[in-house]
């Protein structure tokens, strides 16, 4: 996104492998193609496989607005307890998906509360509500019937196809007719294998086919074909009638032409003629304008600092144990947190709890998170919202906030969605 060209650089399709600890979007990757969960190796093999396939599908991204820079994110964006066990972990990153349970489990030990305020842009009326979090489990399942279109593949376009090792073929109209004739070539060499038998005029005396022609001729003068040309005979050497027939065609169509110009020369009344003065070609349209060049905008944030809109929504307390904003379906490889997402959704899922939850009643949450059924566990200080947009400002010096597991920084910071910026490879 940093490129001249990231108007273009930014619809590359990208795919992951997973390689880390954390694999968030290989296992988002992994859930959206309802396959059932998957670790470790196997969720290697699964995401290699739908890098195979060479599904493309859009990608959300969200523009991270910070005092000093901004950046933009593909997963998540965490303040307080999540943020402090991605940090705290990287100590133990050499035991692998583990360090993210000892740093859970520390964490815990010692919860704090972060004081900071918190807004968001709720998500407005559309005509079509995004996704639920209980009817967004079987996101691809919802448009069956458009899932290749939706998704299309590498090799779905002539362009593309040099670079998956095929060309495209010529394949039949689908209003051709059901029997195609083979050619008269073929034919004849099909008949020498004795695969294709011979037609029934073929084996006719000389006399018979003599007068079949003749007949034919004497038909296709009289009567001017009402529909699309017959096939060629079934003769292979029998030119002549193939040339005669295409000219017979051609001078019924010709003076029927003539007539029909006759017809309206007749009944038309006086002054210039169509054919004496033709339609002016009409006018070419002028070309589009060329993408505009420059960084993109983010039309719903305002400066950073300056007062937000009415249209926001501000939380009223400011003791925060955690923030969570989700833009995938995974946290990692065995946390599913935010049921509802989908890669482009155009949405931010929310998280939020406050202040006062039990180191139990926040243990319960995030077992329940490893099958997405935590907002259902009953923990009260847990809130969730889907909006567009947010800004976060801590107000406490301790707590750090991490965009896509890296840290950023102390804030203050506020992000907008782009819906379906970026390509995707989701098999």
């Amino acid at each position: 996104m940093e490129r001249e060209d990231w108007r273009e650089a930014v619809r590359t399709p990208l795919g992951i492998l997973p390689g880390g600890s954390g694999n968030a979007l290989a296992a988002s990757v992994h859930h959206y193609s309802q396959a059932p969960p998957a670790w470790g190796e196997e969720l290697l093999l699964s995401c290699g496989f739908l890098l195979c396939k060479g599904l493309v599908c859009p990608l959300d991204l969200v523009s991270v607005q910070l005092p000093s820079r901004r950046l933009f994110s593909f997963l998540s964006l965490a303040w307080g307890f999540v943020a402090d066990v991605d940090l705290d972990s990287e100590r133990y990153r050499t035991v692998g998906a583990v360090r993210f349970l000892l740093g859970t489990l520390l964490r815990l030990a010692s919860l704090r509360v972060y004081r900071g305020r918190l807004a968001f842009l709720p998500l407005e009326a559309e005509p079509e509500a995004p996704p639920t979090p209980r009817t967004a489990r079987r996101w691809a399942r919802a448009r069956p019937a458009d899932h290749a279109q939706e998704r299309p593949s590498f090799c779905s376009n002539p362009a593309s196809a040099l670079r998956c090792g095929s060309a495209p073929s010529a394949s039949p109209s689908p209003s051709a007719s059901p029997s195609p004739s083979p050619s008269p070539n073929s034919n004849r060499s099909e008949r020498r294998r004795g695969r294709v038998p011979s037609n029934r005029n073929a084996v006719t005396a000389e006399t018979d086919q003599t007068d079949n022609r003749t007949r034919t001729r004497t038909e296709t003068r009289t009567d001017p074909p009402s529909g699309p040309p017959s096939d060629p005979p079934s003769d292979p050497h029998d030119d002549t009638l193939t040339d005669q027939k295409t000219n017979n065609q051609t001078d019924n169509q010709t003076n029927q032409q003539t007539d029909h110009q006759n017809q309206n020369h007749t009944h038309a009344p006086p002054g210039p003629s169509p054919a004496s003065n033709p339609a002016p070609n009409p006018t070419p349209s002028p070309a589009p304008d060329p993408a505009p060049r420059g960084p993109l905008l983010d039309p719903l944030l305002p400066p950073l600092g300056r007062p937000l809109p009415d249209s926001w929504r501000r939380v009223e307390q400011q003791d925060f144990v955690l923030v969570l904003a989700m833009f995938q379906s995974h946290l990692s490889e065995e946390l599913w947190a935010a049921p509802g997402a989908a890669p482009d959704d155009g949405l931010i899922h929310l998280f939020y709890v406050g202040a006062g939850v039990s180191r139990a009643a926040l243990l319960r949450l995030f077992l329940a998170m490893e099958r997405g059924a935590h907002l259902e566990c009953g923990v009260p200080h847990l809130v969730y919202e889907r909006v567009r947009a947010l800004r976060l400002e801590p107000l406490s010096p301790q707590g750090t906030i991490t965009v896509d597991g890296e840290l950023v920084g102390p804030g203050p910071l506020q992000a907008q969605v782009h819906p379906g910026l970026a390509r995707l490879v989701c098999g």
